[in-house]
């Protein structure tokens, strides 16, 4: 039952951060996933995805009721994405998890810096 509390607590979180600004839940996920729980580390990422998807999904309902969706725009960039996932989930498994977390980590940093400047 814990358990359960600490992982509603790290999605609210996480939808909160996806729901402000867009996305980024991941972000929160990822880290709180690995602190909360009890989850061995190589089930945070595909935990964080599946739960991160749904949230999406909801913020992009939201949004769309409320600004539209300029999808032609988005098209180039989801072909790309696409492309890059299914990439990055094969290459991801190679990888070890210290060396994701360290890439998390400094893009989250990136990011914010890039915000803040």
């Amino acid at each position: 039952m814990k358990d359960k509390i600490k992982m509603a607590v790290a999605g609210a979180l996480a939808g909160a951060v996806n729901g402000l600004f867009g996305a980024g839940g991941g972000m929160v996920l990822v880290p709180l996933l690995g602190l909360l729980t009890d989850m061995e580390e190589t089930e945070v990422f595909p935990s964080s995805v599946s739960i991160i998807l749904p949230l999406c999904v909801v913020s992009l309902c939201v949004s769309a009721g409320s600004t539209g969706l300029p999808f032609p725009k988005a098209l180039p960039y989801l072909i790309g994405g696409i492309g890059g996932g299914i990439i990055a989930a094969k290459l991801g498994k190679k990888i070890p998890v210290k060396w994701l977390h360290r890439g998390l980590g400094v893009l989250i940093i990136w990011g914010g810096f890039r915000y803040l400047c």
